[in-house]
């Protein structure tokens, strides 16, 4: 099987045996143009180019790496990251290709921030409405989703919205392109696209938004596909690109989180997977339906088809200890990692593992790129409280660090305080490999982690749904048993520093609580904004 993981910077494909999951090869293709900016600082694009090329350049090379005939591949599957959307005409030609100087052209990667306005109007119409699908979500519709997102392209660019005859989720749109099929996936149209209960919202609703908005809903496809289903075939434009035979198995678009709870085999009620990299996506499955406020979704058939698909979030967790790095560190710091032999992450997080719990005197909240749960508000922004004329770099970092356990950790007491327990979390994504930052986690939440096995978590994941599209397996969970990957109680909680991390999260909350409203937050980032104009 082959499975392909679509990031914020780059694809990755890895080619995985049946039988028991071996990965027997992997390749990566970073993005030429990775991620574009446009008009504000809120804005984030992607070129469909990029996701092309990985189709071309990296999955012939993990092929090649593996050692295996291409004649040996029954099934491909592809996961992307969510809400990336984008315009595309009737046959499915983004826009883009045509009108490269229009920034609404361009695919809208998952962190576009900029249309959080129209996300307001969306959450005040539907809670002034009692829509019922409100409380699904949590009680808010987030600016990356794709109703926001579309109303922002009909009122900035009407041209382009009148000429865009498919909205589509590039996770639906590279499978278009790979087998020649328009398909739709339940996962992202549920999370992303207000899908519940068999239906959009009304169009009522959306005249009421803005009378042009009407018929919104047909840009986004017809009936929807079941996950670890079979899109299509391989079509012969997709064989020439990836070198695998015309005619194998495509299976139905997908998340890279949602795909990433199979690869750890954590597909069962009860177990939340945490897939940590740039941002944090926590996925579970339950039996029955809860509304948990500020969630990103529950979604039936969302995640295994069967069971009810919860998911949340963070908006920015790797981002935040890269964006330290590159803009607060001395030089002198840069040059001792490199007289160590280590990156600069790795030097400050050796100094901060050398402090005690508490020692930094310091308390951050981690909404350097917005609250995705519980308070679903992207126009927030990080805050860091407690800083002196001694505060060091490794204290802020440590700070920032230990502040996404606490944002976590608000996450899994909302699941749990509406009835949705949390047994076991399981941890996957790039972040894994900081071993003081995992140990942090299991301290503040107190319990115990378990993690994947796997580095390519999400195409794993991809390629097992792959397997079952191809009919080698009758159903995820059974496929996931066979082909998925974790390691149990990896890392468990230590009594005392798990007590003194509590008094820290109670500070934690007391900030969050304070800053929820976002009164003097929105206030700094409207001057900011007003001030680059």
């Amino acid at each position: 099987m082959v499975g392909v993981d679509y990031g914020t910077l780059s694809g990755r494909a890895v080619v995985v045996r049946v039988r028991d999951g071996a990965e027997l090869g992997s390749a990566v293709h970073e993005y030429a143009r990775g991620v574009i900016s446009g008009p504000t600082p809120d804005w984030a694009l992607q070129s469909p180019d990029d996701w092309r090329d990985v189709l071309r350049i990296a999955v012939p090379k993990a092929i090649e790496s593996a050692g295996v005939a291409p004649s040996e591949v029954i099934g491909i599957a592809t996961d992307f990251t969510a809400c990336t959307i984008l315009p595309a005409l009737a046959d499915g030609t983004p826009l883009s290709d045509r009108f490269p100087d229009r920034p609404h052209a361009w695919p809208k990667l998952w962190k576009h921030h900029a249309a959080q306005a129209h996300a307001d109007r969306i959450n005040e119409l539907a809670a002034a409405r009692n829509e019922p699908w409100l409380p699904r979500y949590g009680g808010k519709i987030s600016s990356e989703w794709a109703f926001a997102k579309g109303l922002q392209l009909l009122e900035e660019d009407p041209e382009l919205y009148a000429l865009a005859d498919r909205w589509i989720e590039a996770a639906d749109w590279i499978i278009w392109e790979l087998s020649g099929v328009e398909t739709r996936n339940v996962c992202t149209a549920g999370y992303k696209a207000i899908y519940q209960d068999g239906a959009y919202p009304s169009e009522e609703f959306l005249a009421a938004l803005n009378p042009e908005f009407t018929g919104f809903t047909a840009k986004l496809g017809a009936e929807l596909a079941p996950l670890g289903g079979r899109a299509g075939s391989l079509s012969a434009k997709g064989a020439e690109w990836t070198g695998l035979p015309e005619g194998i198995a495509v299976a139905v678009g997908n998340v890279d989180a949602h795909v990433t709870a199979a690869a750890a085999d954590a597909v069962r009620p009860g177990q939340m997977v945490a897939i940590m990299g740039t941002s944090t996506c926590l996925v579970m499955n339950g039996e029955t339906l809860a509304e948990v406020p500020g969630m990103c979704g529950v979604v039936r058939d969302g995640i295994v088809p069967g069971l009810w698909g919860y998911e949340a979030g963070q908006s920015a967790v790797g981002d935040i200890f890269a964006w330290f790095v590159d803009n607060n560190v001395p030089a002198s710091y840069v040059a001792d990692a490199a007289a160590a032999g280590v990156s600069v992450h790795e030097h400050l997080t050796s100094l901060a593992a050398g402090q005690a719990v508490g020692a930094h005197g310091l308390v951050a909240l981690d909404w350097f790129g917005g609250n995705r749960s519980v308070l679903v508000d992207h126009d927030l922004s990080g805050v860091v409280v407690g800083q002196t004329l001694s505060t060091k770099p490794e204290d802020v970092y440590r700070a920032l660090l230990e502040s996404t356990a606490f944002g976590c950790r608000v996450i899994v007491e909302t699941f749990e305080a509406s009835g949705v327990p949390v047994d076991e979390l399981v941890v996957a994504g790039g972040l894994l490999k900081n071993a003081f930052l995992m140990q942090t986690y299991a301290d503040v939440l107190r319990k115990p982690l378990s993690v994947i096995d796997s580095d390519q978590g999400p195409a794993l994941g991809s390629a097992i749904h792959a397997a079952v599209a191809a009919g080698a397996y009758p159903d995820i969970p059974s496929a996931a048993a066979a082909m998925g990957k974790r390691i149990a109680g990896a890392y468990t909680p230590d009594p005392e520093r798990a007590a003194a991390y509590d008094r820290l999260y109670a500070e934690y909350r007391t900030l969050h609580d304070h800053f929820a409203d976002g009164a003097v937050l929105h206030r700094l980032r409207a001057i900011r904004n007003e001030a680059s104009k």
